[in-house]
């Protein structure tokens, strides 16, 4: 079973080509680290999970690539825990996926179906249905990242939509990833953008509160801090997922490693979208 991409020519460019010298843009791009990644094979491995957003390249792009470059020095995981927020509605309201194969005009992602399937039993509130996953943006939009950064290197993914995102949902989630890659050489990425639709300097504002939150590895405090302030942040409940699991993992210290909007790329700063790149590390 392979899943067709959905938003190829879309989100990002739809053929080989375009779209690796698409994502090179992002790299050298003022917002992005500014160099083409070069894989350490004997880094650290200190990251234990990523925020990346998910917005269309052009918007998002370089800000993503910020937080790929991080993962590029840090070493070669063999796993990515890909969770995003389901803005289709359909589906299980959390789901990974039966496919083997998740498709990209850059090649084909392998799914740890075994891992998967752990996830599925240890944490009693997911399910394998890729009705969930065939029109959903926020993680295959990650893959291209991932295949561009890991060309010559082997991993595999386990995607995870949540369409129901909640605290408790989180923690239970939270645990039970942290239970199955404790022996494991993985990465959990979650996939969200900040604040939608709102002038640049009231987006920056709230998202810098939600963002204070996640550099402090407390999921509990930005739940409650994404309600209190109203911030349109669409994937709470992956970045809040990936907190548990990283601070279970052992994870003590948090980065931001770039912040920007959708103002800060087109130059309209009316009515912009919040993007931001963190890496959570042992």
């Amino acid at each position: 079973m392979i899943r067709k991409p959905a938003v190829a020519g879309l989100f990002y460019e739809g053929s080989t080509e375009s779209l690796r010298k698409q994502l090179e843009w992002c790299f050298l791009h003022e917002l992005g680290p500014g160099k083409i990644p070069e894989v350490n094979t004997k880094g650290p491995r200190r990251i234990v999970g990523i925020v990346a957003p998910h917005a269309g390249y052009m918007y998002s792009g370089p800000v993503a690539a910020n937080a790929y470059y991080a993962l590029a020095l840090d070493g070669t995981p063999e796993v990515f825990v890909i969770m995003g927020p389901n803005h289709q509605g359909v589906g299980s309201p959390i789901a990974t996926c039966e496919s083997e194969v998740w498709e990209t005009p850059l090649g084909n992602v392998r799914v740890d179906l075994d891992l998967a399937r752990e996830i599925v039993r240890e944490s009693g509130i997911v399910d394998m249905d890729d009705e969930a996953h065939a029109f959903e943006h926020s993680i295959e939009v990650q893959l291209p990242f991932l295949q561009f950064v890991f060309e010559n290197i082997s991993f595999k993914i386990v995607p995870i939509s949540m369409l129901l995102q909640d605290l408790e949902s989180s923690k239970i989630l939270g645990k039970a990833l942290a239970k199955v890659l404790r022996n494991r050489n993985a990465v959990i990425i979650a996939s969200t953008d900040f604040t939608h639709y709102e002038p640049h300097d009231v987006a920056k504002e709230k998202d810098m509160k939600a963002i204070e939150c996640i550099l402090r590895i407390d999921p509990e405090l930005l739940f409650k801090t994404v309600r209190a302030h109203n911030i349109s942040m669409c994937g709470v409940g992956p970045v809040a997922t990936m907190l548990v699991a990283s601070k279970l993992l052992g994870a003590s210290v948090a980065q931001l490693l770039k912040y920007a909007t959708s103002g800060d790329i087109t130059g309209d700063k009316s009515q912009v979208v919040g993007y931001g790149s963190l890496a959570i590390l042992k």
